[in-house]
């Protein structure tokens, strides 16, 4: 589960040119500005992610005017993800690094509202049987990319749309968004598009039990940023055999993508060797998008070449471009 608030060691301080007031720090693989001297290397910290939404708290009222949710910002040129806090914010006691404070600072994951195209008839929740399409940031504590350096990967356009999933299991024909299974309707977007693009029809043609990820975009989805006007799409990204609960290798997914009438996400890269350089892969996802090059790309997702998400030796990450948080306020 994600640690949106958690202890943390400030790992460097620096100057920010042209600022006398502030610095910027590390935390994790993180930049995050601070105040001149406020902190020092070593130092324990409260560190909150982005997407972070404090509560009505004397000590956040500076954080009013943004609602109380913390957005990548840019100042004095500096990229920022992120706040620190003092330690003094917590109740007495011993603390180690990497401790989970979320909940003892009522800390919750902002969540964007539904829009309207997306609501419908709940039939359940996401089913659990397979993994929901959740890549953990590569500046967070839970991806070491030390295990994977000298491995080869593939980078994918990571697209801001909503997130769908379609399956088959034992008969069953299920739609699902991030979180929710929807029932058959004619206005919900999800089982639009699986008629759209005959999900149902060609899962059944081939006769295995399958899960279909990826992501729809286009009107009335995250603004529209990719300007589809009064149109939608579906990029898939990956493929579940549910019955043995493995993500299909790339070659095994390109072969089953030609029987469908959609695309998959497009490439940034078809092979990298993984390694270590946080700032290369920030680098890499400050692009533009392959969908509307006139945008820029949300990021981009680097996975394990040639092996199924889940297989021996798997690893897939996701980097988010700093300038698209900061250009779109997210």
């Amino acid at each position: 589960m994600r640690k949106l608030a958690s202890v943390q060691l400030i790992r460097d301080v620096q100057p920010i040119p042209n600022a006398e007031s502030i610095d910027v720090a590390r935390v994790l693989g993180w930049s995050v500005v601070i105040k001149k001297g406020e902190f020092q290397v070593g130092d324990k910290v409260i560190y909150v992610e982005i997407d972070s939404l404090l509560p009505e708290r004397e000590e956040f009222e500076f954080l009013r005017k943004d609602g109380f949710r913390i957005r990548t910002v840019r100042l004095r040129s500096q990229v920022s993800q992120g706040i620190c806090f003092s330690m003094e914010l917590l109740p007495e006691g011993s603390y180690e690094e990497g401790a989970d404070v979320t909940e003892l600072l009522g800390i919750e994951k902002y969540e964007p509202p539904i829009p309207p195209i997306l609501q419908g008839t709940i039939v359940g929740k996401y089913p659990s049987f397979i993994p929901k399409t959740t890549e953990n940031r590569i500046q967070s504590e839970v991806f070491n990319l030390s295990v994977w350096k000298g491995k080869e990967g593939v980078a994918l356009e990571k697209l801001d749309g909503t997130s769908s999933t379609f399956y088959l299991q034992d008969g069953h024909f299920g739609v699902c968004g991030k979180t929710i299974e929807y029932l058959d309707s004619e206005n919900n977007l999800y089982w639009r598009m699986a008629r759209l693009y005959k999900v149902e029809e060609t899962l059944r043609s081939l006769g295995r039990d399958l899960a279909i990820q990826g992501e729809i975009i286009g009107s009335g989805i995250t603004k529209n940023k990719y300007k589809l006007n009064n149109e939608h799409r579906f990029y898939a990204f990956n493929i579940l055999d549910v019955s043995t609960g493995e993500y299909l290798d790339d070659v095994t997914f390109n072969e089953l993508m030609k029987e469908f009438h959609f695309q998959s996400v497009p490439i940034v890269s078809n092979s990298m060797i993984i390694h270590e350089d946080m700032e290369a892969y920030v680098e890499l996802s400050n692009g533009k998008s392959a969908i509307n090059p006139s945008i820029l790309r949300e990021g981009i997702v680097i996975k394990s070449k040639n092996e199924g998400k889940h297989g021996l030796g798997s690893f897939s990450f996701k980097v988010i471009n700093p300038n698209f948080l900061i250009k779109h306020k997210e």
